[in-house]
């Protein structure tokens, strides 16, 4: 692979959730691989691979998984592609730090779009329990203090914000910027 290539995240929606549309790792590593991305490595078994491509930029990559995925797999699954300056950026706007140790509790939404102002207010309508949200660009931070299975509101992003997106908990966006940056260190 050359230097020039870049280290991305893709981010699925809608696997190995309650058993339904297994998708194993190691099957998704191999699919990554036989597209011809370098350095592929997954992330716990919601769907999450790190890889390195000299070619395309996120909005095609996305666009190519996507496809490929639906072909091979006989189901679509929203991808979220995003490269190593996207998750520093996530990470260092966080507009929650005295929070960040409590990892299971701050969640990052991949989102599809930055919302618009209107799409914004209607969730800060919702937003009347123990969390709280920001959103900065394409990314939706909550704070859920009582953890996102409990949370009314985070049940509520997706069809009130309607911006598809997928969401991690801080400890995967720690754990996928750690992976991506060990890859972009590798590939140069």
């Amino acid at each position: 692979m050359s230097a020039q290539a870049k280290t991305f995240v893709a981010l699925f929606s809608g696997i190995n959730v309650g058993g339904n549309r297994i998708v194993k790792m190691a099957e998704l590593r191999a699919f990554f691989e036989q597209l011809g991305f370098a350095d592929v490595a997954t992330y716990v078994q919601s769907g999450n691979v790190v890889f390195r491509s000299a070619k395309g930029a996120a909005v095609t990559l996305t666009r190519r998984l996507e496809a490929a995925f639906e072909e091979k797999w006989g189901f679509h699954s929203r991808i979220m592609v995003r490269d190593l300056g996207w998750f520093e950026r996530l990470v260092a706007q966080n507009p929650y730090p005295e929070v960040a140790e409590e990892q299971t509790k701050l969640h990052a939404f991949a989102l599809e779009r930055e919302p618009s102002a209107d799409e914004i207010a209607r969730l800060s309508e919702k937003c009347t329990g123990p969390e709280r949200f920001e959103i900065k660009g394409d990314v939706l931070y909550l704070h859920a203090p009582e953890g996102l299975g409990k949370s009314v509101f985070a049940n509520l992003i997706p069809r009130t914000l309607k911006v598809p997106g997928t969401a991690r908990n801080w400890r995967t966006v720690l754990a996928l910027l750690e992976m991506a940056g060990q890859a972009d260190q590798t590939g140069n």
